[in-house]
This record gives C-alpha cells, structure tokens and sequence, in this order.
C-alpha cells in the first residue's frame, strides 16, 4: 500500500474534483456490461435507471485544494491480507479497529488461503474484503487504514513481503480516485485472482444499484467484474493455483469442498423423536460418540433440547444441566483430535457456555429468531454458525400458516438469506457462516423433496444478493425424518436409515457439503461414493475445457 498521509483524521478533508461525464459509446458499454451478466430482460431494463452516464466521476485529490468534500456515506471496499502471527485473529481486529475509526462493514466476502504472490518465499496469504459504508474522505480512510495496520504491528518492510494486515481500499464510491498517495482502483487488482475472489463476493449477480455498475465499469470488460473473474480462471481457479476458500474453526482453516462432512447425531433429551431417552448417563453418550468417530464421523452435534415438533421448550437452566457433563466429558476424549463438537441450541446463554467449555461450533435451528442475543454472541465467540430455515418453533412450525408456500427453493433462499443478513450486519463474517435450509422444518413431504434436489436452486437464488452466502458450506439433516416415514410407510423412526441414505445421496448429489445424521456408518459410505462420483464428473468436464 502507499506510504501513511499526513491529512488529520479529525477535519474534514478537501477534494479537488474533476467530474467527467461518459459519451454514448460509454453509456453503450454499461449497457453492455448489463447483458453479459445475463440478467433477463426485464433486469436489463430495470437496471437501465442506474446508469446514469453523468454520475461516473474522477477525483483528482488534494490535500491543499479549495473543494470541500460533502459529508455523505459512499459505500467502500476494503481489501484485507495476512501471513503474519495469528491470521484471522488480526483479520478480527482490524475489523474492530474500522468500526471505530468509522467504518461500518456491511458485507463480508468469503475467506481465502492463498500462496504468496511476487515474493513467494514467506508464508501463505489469508484474504478476504468487505464492503462497508463511510463518511470518511478517500484520503481520511487510506490514513485510518494505515493507523490500524500500524497499531496490529506493521512495519515499513520489503514491498510484497510478509505483514501482519494488508488493508487496501479497492472502490471509493462510483470515484475514479487519483493523488500522489492514493489510487483507486489501484491499477494491479485486475490481475489478482487474490482479490478478484473475494470482490466478486461481495457482489450479487442482480446489479442493485449505480455505485455497483460503476465497480463492474472500472474493469474495462463488457462483462464487468464477472467477465473479468471468468477470464482469470473464475470457480475453475478454487482449489487450484494456490487459492482455497476457507472457514476457520478450531484454529485452523478448514475448506468444506475438499469432501462432503458427516456430522453424527447424540441427542440428550428424553423425547426426541429418533433416540430419546437412549442416552441418560454420561458414560453412554460417550460410548455412542466412540462408535460414531470409529465409523467416520467428522463432527459430532450435540443436543439437549428436543427440536421434534410440539416440543416443549426447557430453560437455559436445565439445558446446560444436560449437556455440560456430557460435552466435557468428550472434549477429553483422545479419539476427538482432529475431530470438531457442535452444540445445537437456540439459545445464546448455552452457546456461549459451550464454546468456553471446548465446542467448535454452534448449530442453531431458529437461525437467531428465538433468542435477539444469538447474532451478538456469535459475533463475539468467533465459532462457525449454522443458520437454520424454520418459521415459528418447533411448537408452531408445522402449523397449516408455515406451511404454505409457493415456490418453496426460493422462498427459504429469501428467508434464510434475510437472517443470515442481519447476522453479517451483527458482525458474524460470511466466512464463518454455515446454511441449513431446515429440512422438516415448517416443510410438507413434498417441499422437503424439491429442497433436497433443489440446493442448486437455494444457491442461485441466494447469489443474487450475495456470492458469498451463496458459496456458504450447506448443511442437510434428513435423518430418519418423518416425511420419509411418510413416503416409504415406515411409521417406526429407525426403520428409516435405507430412506436416509437414499436422501444423504441426492442431497450430497445436489451439493451438500455437511450431512447431519443418526447412522454415521451406512451413511459415510453413501458420501464417500457421492464423493466419488462428483470427482470423476470434476475430473470430466475439466479435460474437455
């Protein structure tokens, strides 16, 4: 990044601007870009009243000139790099530096493991950027982000080389941003597949507003920035070349595309519907954690509420009477290494008891409806999050209200969305977010169907407003649920496991990248087939391109 300005972060700054409107041919190219997203028509032609061609600009800066800049927020994007010290600990802290100094983060892109670019003898990159709004002026933010790299260590050094944080302003507003100091966009990120990445992210592939055309207008394709991540190798490049897309979890970085997890199911509750009552002392729930972690199982999801429906919801309380004993008493089992513990809850008082007593994750079916302070603590706790599908509790979810729906992929694609959102605004990154569209949850027989088959639909739907929740690891849990039952006349929950299987294979099939499930052996063997298959098919199509 350029060297630190001197500007005061405290007085307003002063901007010479020069404003250039775009010709007809310009304005033609915006359109352009429009029609090779591959909006439909009717977008093309909603999306029109964006371009304005008057409202693209360049501002030539400087820190003596007459202008005064306007006080308004303009909508940012902010680069973030490390390869110094604890990675993601200082992508935490910067974050919480920008709040301060007047940056609210409003979107988060995915997170990235990337093999050092330029000077590659020194550890690998983590890299990610944010979307954040501000009323700061380019020249306040560069010395706001030049003090936060100061305080998380950064010293002068070689260019390229190692660092603690790297924080880079890629767009300011729809400015075009020239000084001695300071541009924007800088001229290289059109050559960087560790930035193109996480930008696109921050995007969806419905253009929402003229700050967003102009981002896709700076990349000099017709296509825009989409065109421009597919001629530098787009999705093909994930997992190759050095970059990998990434959830920390359990103090390291974990990338859900390498095979399909399974998470074993350990209720203890005396009336779930499937294993209630099976395991009442501690010395049995660890016996069926032992055969689980022996026939394959990833992760292990404990419960001490029943989510059935009609349950009776328990206290804070009496939840942690049950799982408490139960999850130290795993923790410190030595077939655990390398093996992660998920706590289902909806409440925040238990998910904070349970990350400070070892779990790794926290499963919650409400999706924060039933507890305001889940986003909060989440946030805070720095664990993955499973965002759920329901509407209601599990009292009301199958109530004939919740289960209407006409076009069910895309209606839990907007609801779960519209939660997930609200926990990104809270300050849960996208990269730790983990989706779940609520199979069985406020779902007739057949929505539980189109869903399974449906994920690539959920996706899609998802990424018209965000790539980035939209490339979210899905998590599935049709295990011995009752609309199999249904469909294939088992009345008795354990008679289910053949459907089971049947259901894990269609739903890995379709893209799941976690299954939820009671019988972790039959069902391990049905990912690692599914697995199989969808590697030939990758191995397939990536001979004939």
């Amino acid at each position: 990044m350029p060297p630190s300005c001197s500007n005061s972060f405290n007085k307003p700054e002063r901007w010479h601007i020069s404003l250039k409107s775009f010709s007809k041919t310009e304005a033609s190219a915006q359109m352009g870009i429009l029609k090779c997203l591959g909006l439909p028509r009717h977008q093309v032609f909603t999306a029109k009243k964006y371009l304005n061609v008057s409202s693209f600009s360049c501002l030539h800066t400087a820190q003596n000139s007459s202008v005064e800049a306007h006080s308004q927020d303009e909508d940012v994007v902010i680069a973030l790099g490390s390869n110094v010290g604890n990675r993601v600990h200082n992508f935490k802290e910067a974050l919480k530096m920008m709040k301060k100094s007047g940056i609210q983060v409003t979107r988060h892109a995915c997170l990235y493991e990337t093999a050092p670019a330029y000077i590659t003898d020194q550890p690998c990159f983590i890299n990610s950027a944010v979307r954040a709004v501000t009323k700061l002026g380019p020249h306040e933010l560069l010395a706001a982000l030049k003090r936060i790299e100061k305080n998380l260590g950064r010293t002068d050094g070689i260019r390229y080389g190692p660092r603690p944080i790297d924080l880079d302003i890629l767009f300011y507003g729809k400015y075009k941003v020239r000084s001695d100091i300071l541009n924007i966009p800088h001229e290289r990120i059109w050559e960087r597949p560790f930035v193109i990445a996480p930008l696109v992210d921050l995007l969806g592939s419905a253009i929402d507003n003229d700050t967003v055309a102009s981002w896709h207008s700076f990349s000099s394709h017709s296509g825009g920035l989409f065109e421009l991540w597919e001629k530098l190798g787009g999705e093909s490049l994930i997992g190759q070349e050095g970059i990998c897309r990434v959830m920390p979890v359990a103090n390291g970085l974990l990338d859900w595309s390498l095979r399909t997890s399974v998470m074993g199911i350990l209720n203890l509750t005396p009336d779930s519907f499937s294993d209630g009552g099976n395991f009442p002392s501690v010395e049995s729930a660890v016996s069926q954690v032992r055969l689980m972690i022996s026939e394959g199982a990833d992760i292990i999801d404990i419960g001490a509420q029943s989510m059935r429906p009609k349950a009776s919801r328990i206290s804070v309380e009496e939840e942690l009477s049950r799982l408490i004993p139960v999850l130290e008493a795993v923790k410190s089992m030595p077939e655990l290494e390398g093996k992660l513990i998920s706590v289902d809850t909806f409440y925040s008082d238990v998910a904070s008891e349970a990350v400070s007593r070892g779990a790794h994750l926290i499963n919650d079916v409400s999706a924060g409806q039933l507890d305001p302070n889940m986003f909060k603590v989440i946030a805070d706790l720095d664990v993955p999050y499973v965002a759920m599908h329901m509407r209601g509790d599990p009292c009301t979810m199958q109530s004939s209200e919740n289960l209407k729906y006409d076009d069910v992929c895309k209606e839990v694609s907007s609801e779960l969305y519209s939660r997930v959102r609200q926990a990104e605004l809270s300050g849960i990154p996208a990269w730790r977010i983990i989706i779940d569209p609520g199979i069985g949850f406020s779902k007739k027989p057949e929505d539980n169907l189109d869903i399974l088959t449906g994920l690539p639909a959920i996706r899609a739907e998802i990424a018209k407003s965000s790539f980035a929740i939209s490339r979210a690891p899905i998590l599935i849990g049709p295990s011995r649920k009752r609309f199999l039952g249904d469909i294939c006349s088992r009345p008795s929950a354990v008679e289910r496991d053949p459907a089971t299987i049947a259901s894990i294979t269609a739903g890995v099939l379709a893209g799941a990248n976690i299954v939820r499930v009671h019988n972790v052996k039959d069902n391990c063997d049905a990912v690692k087939l599914c697995d199989a298959i969808l590697k030939r098919k990758r191995s397939a199509m990536e001979s004939r391109q």
